[in-house]
């Protein structure tokens, strides 16, 4: 194996395992390495539905950011998911300190669902939006551990 496939893989297994570990499998959220598929390649990283993830771990921010997102849009469609993220390596950085990448369209559609989501719980549901939002200021407190 080369160097740089074992870079690339040593990131993949440290965003999942970062990210198990901060989704602690709530909400079916399992995240794992998935087989590379050739042309019909579904991305790096699955269980994370509603998104399909590229793990990119390059010198180059640049390269990273538009190889990894050239990718992802075309593997959530092989994946048959929404949206696409591509995980972006920061060197000497933590991976919670990693970057998080998507297009401006994603992020458009997602933000709407979110918003649309919320606003329909708190009408229809309102104990639950309280533990929703309860849940999201517990996630906040996790995340700045």
């Amino acid at each position: 194996m080369s160097a740089a496939k074992q870079k690339g893989t040593a990131w993949e297994t440290a965003l999942v395992r970062f990210l198990g570990e901060f989704f602690e499998k709530r909400f079916g959220l399992e995240p794992r390495r998935k087989a590379q598929e050739g042309f019909e390649d579904a991305g790096d990283i699955g269980g994370i539905s509603p998104f399909v993830a590229q793990a990119k771990a390059y010198k180059s921010w640049e390269d990273a950011i538009r190889l990894g997102l050239d990718g992802v849009e075309k593997q959530k469609i092989h994946a048959g998911e929404p949206y696409g993220v591509a995980f972006v390596k920061r060197v000497r950085r933590s991976v919670g300190a990693g970057y998080a990448v998507m297009t401006v369209a994603t992020f458009a559609r997602l933000l709407v669902r979110l918003r649309r989501a919320e606003f329909l719980l708190e009408k229809h549901a309102p104990d639950a939006w309280e533990v929703h939002a309860a849940g999201t200021a517990q996630d906040l407190v996790r995340e700045l551990r």
